[in-house]
């Protein structure tokens, strides 16, 4: 039987479908405005990651890669294997291991038919003599620094210097001690297999590499006398911050002797003053904003096939699982520059980096020991330029009384040249014995003037309050290119070390 309350719950409903078919009517221009509007453009439209399908049952925990010139690349395991995987780029690569047994790979470079492997004692060299695809030769090359057992006691190994070496930073004991000779210290291996004390004051690596002109990098990782993590410049006979390893220059006279120690609870620019072989970090990665645990090092080498970076660092960073870009600069005959976002979205904790000779770059990833935000335990992924050029801060120069900005893309002169559009601040870190630190010395840098090239590709800035040793971010949120864009990532960190005096072009 019918009753009137059916027939007015009908009714409503009735009532709400005529009112949602007539909303979606009304709402139908606006909707289809919408739908013709372009979207904001992502990382994903410039820099695509496509994964590498690891062995089914294989744990490969990714901590170094090297590309073979036949075309094969060199994966190596923090288990202690090395696997060589041909084709890499294609559809169906094949894996195949080449060697087992080792202890921690941090390093691989290929040389002359060998495979040299940094491994946590020692490094090694490797060979296939018989042509089996696996290694049959194994040698000590050269193994002279110590091993206590301790868990952080990590390796790693760069890829040849212009002379032959090899350049290796070696982990603390723990955060804070050296237990065994050199720990904390960077050391070359010569060609003839000799290991040179080079440069002290390392605490947490996390990859080691060169610049295109050759100098020697590695990012050091936040903790004791390491406010935050950095990228740092290895010169022979300098001091890169953390005394923990000090002792060991009576092992090392080459060297001199020790720096004096630093005063925990200074600042970076008082200690560099009053220590002269104090070298200060070239770019500080501003902690939780750019990642937390620093690790591979490499140069865009690819002369463009990467996109609009040649010439430029990439650092991975292992817990945010992400690629951070770094421009830099040498003023004073102090490096230094300044950190941008590049490509979030990696499967596991960013590591190891090896770019290939068709432009493409390779991330290994593992998780093992800190976590990542990539939830998978370990990674191989390949990272393809689109073809796309993002609008994006290409470079960040220092010039007298501020910084100039390159862009990618010429700039809309009516966004860039209004003050409204930029913020700045600056701000460092407690140079301490403590583990980290907090903001401190923060201040803002008014932004008094912005002036655009005739070309539209670059904005000299006038900042307020520029200081040396300090941090220096640089907001432009509002700025927009010729067509409209906003940028891709809006805000760059310097680390100004020395005030520029001469202008760009010096």
């Amino acid at each position: 039987m019918v009753t009137l309350s059916y027939l007015a719950a009908v009714g409503r409903r009735q009532a709400w479908r005529w009112a949602l078919l007539c909303g979606l009517v009304w709402l139908g221009p606006w909707a289809r405005a919408a739908e013709k509007k372009p979207a904001r453009p992502t990382e994903a439209d410039f820099y695509a990651i496509a994964p590498l399908e690891i062995p089914r049952g294989e744990v490969i925990e990714v901590g170094a890669l090297e590309a073979i010139p036949d075309g094969r690349l060199a994966v190596a395991s923090r288990r202690g294997e090395i696997w060589m995987v041909s084709d890499p780029a294609g559809s169906a690569p094949r894996w195949q291991r080449f060697a087992h047994g080792l202890h921690e790979v941090l390093g691989l470079a290929w040389r002359d038919g060998w495979l040299y492997a940094t491994q946590r004692p020692e490094v090694s060299r490797l060979r296939d003599s018989a042509g089996t695809g696996t290694a049959d030769t194994y040698e000590t090359v050269a193994d002279g620094w110590g091993v206590s057992g301790d868990y952080h006691e990590y390796a790693f190994g760069s890829k040849f210097d212009a002379d032959g070496n090899i350049w290796v930073v070696l982990c603390l004991t723990g955060s804070f001690d050296s237990k065994v000779p050199f720990r904390g210290w960077a050391m070359r291996i010569t060609p003839d297999g000799r290991t040179i004390p080079t440069t002290s004051g390392v605490r947490s690596p996390g990859g080691i590499g060169f610049d295109c002109a050759g100098n020697v990098l590695y990012t050091d990782n936040q903790g004791p006398w390491n406010g935050s993590c950095a990228l740092k410049h290895l010169v022979p006979g300098d001091f890169v911050g953390h005394p923990g390893g000090f002792q060991w220059y009576d092992l090392a006279p080459e060297m001199g002797e020790r720096p004096a120690e630093p005063k925990s609870g200074s600042r970076w620019a008082d200690e560099v003053k009053r220590i002269g072989r104090l070298r200060p970090p070239a770019v500080v990665f501003p902690y939780g904003l750019m990642g937390n645990s620093a690790a591979g090092v490499v140069c865009d080498t690819s002369a463009g096939k990467f996109g609009p970076f040649a010439g430029q660092m990439l650092v991975s960073d292992q817990s945010h699982s992400m690629l951070m870009r770094c421009f830099l600069e040498t003023i004073d005959g102090v490096m230094q520059g300044a950190c941008f976002k590049f490509r979030e979205g990696f499967s596991s904790g960013s590591l190891a980096l090896q770019f290939a000779a068709d432009g493409s770059l390779y991330v290994g990833g593992t998780n093992r020991g800190w976590g990542s935000r990539g939830a998978g335990d370990f990674a191989l992924e390949r990272v393809t330029w689109t073809g796309r050029t993002p609008f994006e801060i290409l470079a960040m120069r220092a010039v007298p009384g501020g910084f100039e900005l390159e862009f990618t893309e010429p700039v809309d002169p009516a966004t860039a040249t209004n003050l409204e559009h930029y913020a700045a601040r600056g701000f460092t870190y407690i140079y301490q014995s403590d583990y980290g630190s907090p903001v401190v010395d923060e201040a803002p840098c008014p932004v008094e003037k912005a002036v655009a090239s005739a070309d539209g590709r670059r904005v000299t800035l006038t900042l307020a309050s520029l200081r040396e040793g300090v941090i220096h971010e640089v907001k432009a949120p509002g700025v927009r290119s010729v067509t409209g864009l906003p940028l891709l990532h809006d805000t760059g960190w310097y680390m100004l070390n020395r005030l520029a005096t001469d202008p760009v072009g010096r």
